[in-house]
């Protein structure tokens, strides 16, 4: 299947903003982040106590910084464009972070990804998604003229209507739609008579299935 975007690669940003602190030959060495100029502001117009200096050293040496490598986070977190949604999703909600420089194999920058590209895949309109059911599912697991199945989305919820040859099929079938990115519910619905290949335990003629992910 190809349709549905699984890897960073596929909702990367790749127009990207650099700086350079001396070197780096494209190599991408720190990030600065928004938490890394706040407290450029915190501590504008203050004068911290003895205190608030031994505990918040790294914050008052960001506030006074004046170059990218002063004030940068290093080393940076990066992710590679062939990992998963979920692999950069779990490393941005371990470290707190909101996006993840992208690079290839040789540390070079390729592009960034953010929290919301990852969820962009979740805001998918419905054709879209009835689509990709139609072309990367139904068509290999159902085709004519054995099985005439059709499909519809509304608001994430697919619904499969129509006459299957084998409806041992089904349960495959819903979950391998349960897996399309963006889809919230499916349901089956056979109708008319089915082939000599219907399995024990397979749903009857006329049965519902409907699951939800």
């Amino acid at each position: 299947m190809h349709g549905t975007p699984h890897t960073v690669g596929d909702v990367m940003t790749r127009t990207v903003a650099a700086v350079g602190r001396t070197a780096g030959e494209g190599r991408v060495v720190g990030v600065v982040s928004e938490a890394d100029l706040l407290p450029k502001e915190e501590f504008r117009d203050s004068d911290p106590d003895s205190r608030t200096q031994l505990r918040r050293l790294t914050d008052l040496a960001k506030a006074g910084a004046v170059t990218a490598e002063e004030l940068m986070t290093s080393p940076a977190l990066t992710t590679r464009p062939d990992a998963t949604l979920a692999q950069a999703a779990r490393t941005m909600a371990h470290a707190r972070i909101k996006r993840l420089p992208v690079v290839d194999e040789r540390g070079l920058l390729q592009g960034v990804v953010s929290r919301s590209d990852l969820l962009k895949v979740f805001l998918r309109d419905d054709e879209e998604i009835a689509e990709e059911v139609r072309r990367e599912i139904v068509a290999y697991l159902f085709p004519p003229p054995g099985s005439s199945v059709r499909v519809r989305v509304d608001d994430g919820a697919v619904r499969l209507v129509g006459r299957v040859r084998d409806t041992s099929l089904i349960p495959v079938a819903a979950r391998l739609v349960r897996a399309v990115e963006g889809v919230v519910d499916v349901d089956f619905e056979p109708e008319g008579e089915h082939g000599p290949s219907d399995s024990a335990g397979a749903p009857p003629a006329g049965a519902r299935w409907a699951g939800r992910p």
